[in-house]
């Protein structure tokens, strides 16, 4: 984001949302060649720019991964403000984030402190609520609950937040930031329990930090360092460095040393690098004496204008200039003169000439901060805002994507059976390989299972393929089961899963039975079944008049897998036997060997 308020809600009138709800999801993705382009591009969502944001995000599906909607601010302990719904009274929540989810992203709202601090002008406001352990826990617990939240068929409406408390550190004094970063990092800590204990991921954006050995510290109060091991993304605003005298909106230089700290005590893969969809316009010189109607606003002192990527150059052409890339800064400039005149009541003509000069980051811009994602292995880009970049932008974001993606890995799976006895191995065999078939050696992998009926998966083993990609071990499983085999993504190449292929397990049964039996009494044919369960169905049969038929009486199996079943004779005989074992969820059903009973 920017620390500029202005900029923020200038455009709210301006833009119109949602003409028409055809024409803001009609979109169609951006065709992707092979590779497809890795998902490095993130970004924001204001409530205010849905129009345009909407259809960007969805027409670079290929690039985005995760978006933020820029939707609410903590306005207390016990409420958000929810900025959208007074923005789009007329569109429901639940369009855009089925657009969202429909298209695969994954959807992380932003909370802002900005209502706590209205205007900027009450200092200390955030700190004071982080510094007593009751009103932390409530703050924690009210973006919890946002984080949770579910829309009316019950379904998660995102998948974390994204907490972008900046105004406090450019309102407080950096006296407070001292103690301030303690009970941040304390804030960090119980808000990074709560969401991850239920699967949901805590993403961080801060303003710039810079290395403490140079000297120059930037917002420390943020504390990376300490925060790091407890979030899942950190993006950086690595823009708004000019603000008050014209200059770059973030230099390159000085964006590549705040993410080689960042680096330095955050996992590369979960740092994105922020960019500028826009660009400022500065008044540098007045000559002349401006109309009554301008005087406010034209002068040296007024704030910059905001100016939207895509609009840059058509403003540079308005006024026959054309803009300058900076290699230093890795970013476009220009400058105009622009004459504003007006003729007073009195008859009376004032005429005043301005000079102004814009900077704005645009593709070739875009590309040195994404040449950044493939130095430093970072997570990605993230865009202040999605919806504001040009096409040229985005194609070069996706050149720079393309060349860095992953390789795709091929996984595959075998055994040497599909049906073994209990007790006895199975020989697994997986094999890795790029898509060209050339084997991955040396890649960790893990080896899970799943009972037949169950949804979980548990890893029973991990083990790294050879100079042949291959990895190979022997397996006993207890129960029958569903096997598969899985490497985990890298910066250099995708995740991969095997298909799954069932080992179904042949139980065991034992038998304790009589060799000879008096007629008339009940004769019992005791045994057990491995693997020990009980609720087996154990039945007899009986051969005569040359067929196999069931004898009257079952039973089942119990605790320790064992049974007991019960026949009675009547007539003098070499009686044969069979006892029968039925299939389960853990093995499948066997048959005992024939057995001859004396029955005298």
């Amino acid at each position: 984001m920017t620390n500029s308020t202005t900029l923020r809600k200038c455009l709210s009138v301006a833009c119109a949302l949602f003409v028409t709800l055809t024409s803001l999801f009609c979109f169609s993705p951006q065709a992707t060649a092979d590779p497809a382009p890795r998902k490095i591009l993130s970004g924001w969502i204001p409530y205010w720019n849905m129009k345009a944001a909407i259809p960007a995000i969805v027409a670079n599906g290929d690039l985005i991964k995760e978006v933020m909607p820029f939707w609410y601010s903590l306005k207390s302990t016990t409420k958000i403000a929810d900025d959208y719904a007074t923005g789009n009274p007329s569109v429901p929540m639940a369009i855009p984030l089925a657009t969202m989810r429909d298209s695969g992203f994954t959807i992380i709202p932003t909370i802002t402190d900005e209502t706590l601090n209205p205007d900027g002008t009450k200092q200390l406001a955030l700190a004071k609520l982080l510094a007593d352990p009751v009103t932390r826990g409530l703050i924690v617990k009210l973006l919890s609950d946002l984080a949770f939240s579910k829309n009316a068929s019950g379904i998660d409406n995102f998948d974390g937040i994204d907490l972008d408390f900046e105004t406090f550190a450019f309102v407080d004094p950096s006296s407070s930031w001292p103690s301030t970063r303690v009970n941040w990092v304390s804030f960090i800590k119980e808000l990074s329990s709560t969401l991850h204990a239920g699967g949901k991921l805590l993403s961080l954006t801060t303003p710039y930090l810079l290395d403490p050995a140079t000297g120059k510290k930037g917002y420390y109060v943020y504390d990376w360092a300490s925060t790091g091991p407890m979030i899942d993304r950190l993006r950086i605003m690595t823009y708004d460095y000019s603000t008050t005298t014209p200059g770059p909106i973030g230099p390159i230089d000085w964006v590549e040393r705040t993410v080689s700290y960042a680096v330095s005590v955050v996992p590369a893969s979960k740092v994105y690098v922020g960019v500028a969809g826009y660009g400022k316009d500065w008044i540098t010189k007045v000559d002349g004496t401006c109309p009554a109607q301008y005087a406010s606003a034209i002068k040296v002192s007024a704030k910059p204008a905001a100016v939207i990527m895509k609009d840059a150059p058509g403003l540079a052409s308005k006024n026959g200039v054309t803009p300058t890339y900076s290699e230093v800064n890795a970013e476009s400039t220009f400058t105009y003169q622009k004459q504003y005149s007006a003729q007073s009541d009195a008859g009376v003509v004032t005429t005043c000439t301005a000079s102004h000069t814009v900077w704005y980051q645009d593709a070739k811009s875009y590309s040195a901060r994404a040449q950044l994602v493939a130095k430093y292995h970072l997570a990605g880009l993230a865009a202040w805002t999605l919806g504001w970049e040009d096409l040229t932008a985005s194609e070069a974001v996706r050149t720079v994507a393309k060349a860095i993606a992953p390789d795709q890995v091929v996984s595959t799976l075998t055994f040497d059976s599909s049906e073994i006895s209990y007790g006895n191995p199975v020989n697994l065999k997986g094999v890795f390989q790029l898509q060209d078939k050339q084997p991955i050696s040396g890649l960790p992998v893990h080896v899970e299972i799943r009972g037949t009926k169950d949804s979980q998966w548990r890893e029973i083993l991990q083990s790294t393929t050879g100079p042949d990609g291959a990895v190979s071990t022997p397996l006993i499983l207890g129960n029958s089961s569903v096997v598969r085999l899985r490497s985990d993504s890298s910066w250099e190449r995708l995740s991969s899963q095997s298909s799954e292929m069932q080992v179904n397990i042949a139980g065991k049964l034992s038998l304790n039975a009589p060799t000879s039996s008096p007629i008339g009494v009940p004769m019992f044919i005791k045994g057990s079944i491995q693997p020990k369960r009980s609720g087996v169905e154990i039945s007899i049969e009986k051969f005569s008049l040359g067929a196999w038929k069931s004898v009257t009486g079952k039973t089942q199996t119990d605790g320790s897998g064992n049974f007991s079943l019960s026949v009675t004779e009547t007539t003098r005989s070499l009686a044969r036997y069979r006892v029968i074992m039925g299939n389960d969820n853990k093995a499948n059903g066997i048959m005992s060997s024939i057995f001859t009973v004396v029955m005298y």
